[in-house]
Order: C-alpha cells, then sequence, then structure tokens
C-alpha cells in the first residue's frame, strides 16, 4: 500500500512540465522564456529518473556485486590499483552501462547515433 493518494509524484511533475510547455513557454519571451525551458528540461529529467531510477540503481549494483565492489568508491580504488586488471572488458561495460543509464535520464537525445 503506498501512503499517499493521488495524485502521484510522477504525476504532478508531469502536470506542471505540461502547463510550462503549454502556458508559460508560449506566453513569454526572452530570459522569462529560457528559465521556462529549463525548467521544463529539469521537470522531464525527474519524470525519467522516477520512471526508471529504482530499475538503474538495482542494475547498477548488480554489475558492482559482479565484480566484488560494494560501491563505486571501491570500483574506482580497485581500479587504480590493478586489482581489476584482469576484468577490464566488464569494468568497461559496468561504466559504458552507468553512463547510458545517466544519459538515459540526463539527455536520451545523446544516446541516438
Amino acid at each position: 500500500m503506498i501512503p499517499h493518494d493521488m495524485p502521484s509524484s510522477r504525476e504532478l511533475v508531469e502536470s506542471v512540465r505540461e502547463w510550462l510547455e503549454r502556458d508559460v513557454l508560449t506566453g513569454t519571451t526572452g530570459r522569462l522564456q529560457f528559465h521556462a525551458r529549463v525548467a521544463i528540461n529539469v521537470l522531464a529529467m525527474v519524470e525519467r529518473e522516477l520512471a526508471v531510477g529504482a530499475e538503474q540503481a538495482a542494475a547498477h549494483q548488480a554489475r558492482l556485486d559482479a565484480l566484488g565492489c560494494a560501491d563505486e568508491a571501491e570500483l574506482a580504488a580497485k581500479i587504480r590499483t590493478g586489482e581489476l586488471d584482469g576484468d577490464l572488458d566488464r569494468v568497461r561495460e559496468l561504466v559504458w552501462a552507468s553512463v547510458r543509464d545517466k544519459l538515459s535520464v540526463a539527455n536520451p537525445k545523446y544516446l541516438e547515433p
């Protein structure tokens, strides 16, 4: 059971973003319009993180676990000491997957060919 009634935080963020796009952005110019665009982008990022953040975090932790690392600090330490030199393909895949996940939330257009 969830502790909060509708609308959900995701729905609230979506509503504000849509209002900014539909009403504020079209009714402003200059600096205010620029700031509305920035706010729209930020809210879109929050929407994407709410949609996939928990799943991405679990997948990231699973990749760290597979390399015997509790967290990114331990991964970095093992890379620095050369402990993972024999497993560079999996290290590269973990780092690349992490970058893909971050970009998919921050700006998915950067992942397009």
